[in-house]
């Protein structure tokens, strides 16, 4: 029962919503439903005085994802806020990933008071806890109670300033009883105008001091993975040691930068002139086998910059020695001997001249020439799709002088799921132009997210569809070499290329969002320097079954031209 010092469920939300915005969030994604509605009905105030932006969705999972995207872009814990029953569970999927990519997305779940739950009420389950270890910290606000101290430690928790806690997702799962709407006569607020809330990237490149003459030389490498930041080009062009960079590791870029990595690892290993001594890991490396055959070597050692504690691995599980300050990371790389830096440099630019003649002399497009080619062109904001897409740029992006674009990619669980929606949080959140890259299977998988509703509010976002009718990137593992053998027949390709015939232009009609389709990597360069405004789908149609020869083609190109330089 109530009591008659519990708050009404409306004031309840104004409280809530009032402290997370106090705590700084602007963002938070609306998914709709009836136990959520005091809480709507707070943020539409809030939203009317400009203290917030509010994005709506029907499906709870892309509007997980969308929150996700808008944590990323802008820096800040972004919220998204759903009904009860199986609306929370959805949101699983984002919260996984904010978990093991570190972003500080609040889910608010809206539930039954007590006095129903365990009673078979309509949408009634057990939802605090529901997202287990995934969550840095979940609370019940009880129908009536004060949620201003629930708030406050969730966003705590959220953005990393508990101590040694990584930022991450949180829960708050708020019971409201009825009345779930506004006492008549009350009215929102005059409008004030929307408000805009961007986030300033800051620097995408700065410098650090040279290495000092009395560090020994060693034979080095930086490896930046995933979210290392610029301070790891930084740190290897400082110490004379080649950069090897994923693209999401936002330090591709500057004189140190080796492009084509992972296939001098391949193929020139510890009795070549490449040979390496000691890593030094900046973010998450995850890509490519080359570099965990790398990190796994017993005579390499390896060190991890770690200057904050880090949600993607348990302390203790990996052999790197984790460094939390830059001069104790110097003592252990050293710096780099001048024939040791040329030896890469040379290296990786024979790789790159090899490859990218392979490229040239295709007639249509394909992953590889797709990928270097969205890399070049791409501004503002860049979002790489799992699977084939961010590998196809690492493999054949070459690296620019300076950084042009910030690059993201869920690589906290590398998955395909939400791709499209987290892509459009990111261009809302970051108010730049946005391209996306992704493959077909990724692309349909969340081709829901495209829908937004008559006057929410849509990015500028160019999203270029690799589509090969399937999974291409199975036939570049061992499953290629299965179905190659014929012993399996179709099943290759019925249980993992998945194929379809989708039409992506009816797909985009529907959907109201504009289409293109491109068979060149030149038709794509020309339709990736149109004037974006809006959203837009390229489609680049190609043809797996040639993708694993074409690989075959690259490495054995590279390797030879890579040969002669080094024994030149």
């Amino acid at each position: 029962m109530t009591s008659q010092d519990s708050l009404t469920s409306l004031a309840t939300a104004r409280i809530a919503v009032g402290a997370l915005l106090d705590g700084g969030v602007r963002h938070v994604v609306v998914a709709p439903g009836s136990r959520s509605a005091p809480a709507v009905y707070a943020l539409a105030e809030a939203e009317a005085a400009g203290r917030v932006r509010l994005h709506v969705r029907i499906d709870e999972r892309s509007a997980g994802f969308t929150a996700l995207g808008l944590a990323l872009s802008t820096g800040a814990p972004a919220a998204v806020l759903t009904t009860s029953g199986t609306a929370v569970g959805n949101l699983l999927p984002a919260v996984m990933e904010a978990n093991h990519a570190a972003v500080p997305l609040v889910v608010l779940s809206a539930d039954r008071p007590e006095e129903l739950l365990g009673t078979g009420a309509n949408q009634t389950t057990l939802q605090l806890d529901l997202f287990g270890e995934h969550v840095r910290f979940a609370v019940e606000v009880p129908a009536g109670d004060n949620p201003q101290r629930a708030v406050g430690t969730a966003l705590y928790a959220a953005t990393g300033a508990l101590e040694d806690t990584p930022p991450g997702p949180v829960q708050l799962n708020l019971a409201f009883r009825e009345p779930l709407v506004p006492e008549v006569g009350e009215a929102l607020p005059p409008q004030t105008g929307h408000g805009v809330f961007h986030y300033d990237a800051g620097p995408l490149a700065f410098d650090l001091p040279p290495a000092p003459a009395e560090l020994p030389e060693r034979r080095t490498v930086v490896l930046a993975g995933h979210d290392a930041g610029p301070v790891a080009e930084a740190f290897a062009r400082a110490h004379s040691l080649p950069l090897l960079a994923e693209p999401s590791s936002n330090a591709r870029f500057g004189p140190n930068a080796v492009g084509p990595y992972r296939l001098l690892l391949e193929h020139f290993g510890p009795d070549s002139a490449l040979a390496i001594e000691r890593v030094v890991l900046f973010g998450r490396a995850t890509l490519s086998r080359p570099v965990a055959a790398l990190l796994a070597r017993e005579d390499v050692a390896t060190a991890i910059y770690e200057p904050v504690p880090v949600a993607w691995y348990e302390a203790g599980r990996r052999r790197e020695t984790p460094i939390k300050s830059l001069p104790e990371l110097a003592e252990f790389s050293g710096r780099g001997p001048a024939e040791w830096l040329d030896a890469w440099l040379l290296a990786g630019a024979a790789a790159q001249h090899a490859l990218d003649g392979v490229l040239a002399s295709e007639a249509s497009a394909n992953g590889p020439a797709a990928g270097a080619t969205v890399w070049a062109h791409a501004r503002g904001q860049l979002v790489l799709g799992s699977s084939n897409g961010i590998r196809d740029v690492d493999l054949a992006g070459q690296p620019a002088p300076e950084p042009v674009a910030t690059v993201y990619a869920n690589r906290g669980l590398a998955g395909i799921d939400g791709t499209i929606a987290t892509a459009t949080g990111i261009a809302l959140g970051g108010g730049r132009e946005t391209t996306l890259f992704l493959g077909d299977v990724t692309f349909l998988h969340d081709a829901g997210s495209l829908l937004l509703g008559t006057g929410e509010p849509g990015p500028d976002l160019r999203i270029v569809v690799l589509n090969d009718a399937g999974g291409g990137i199975f036939g570049l593992l061992e499953h290629g070499a299965v179905e190659d053998g014929g012993g399996y027949g179709t099943a290759v390709e019925r249980l993992f290329g998945t194929p379809h015939s989708v039409d992506i232009a009816a797909l985009a009609a529907a959907y109201g969002v504009g289409h293109c389709a491109v068979s060149t990597t030149a038709e794509l360069a020309t339709a990736l320097k149109t004037p974006l405004k809006g959203r837009t789908i390229v489609e680049v149609r190609t043809d797996r079954a040639g993708l694993r020869p074409l690989h075959a083609r690259i490495k054995k190109a590279v390797a030879e031209a890579v040969a002669r330089v080094l024994v030149g």
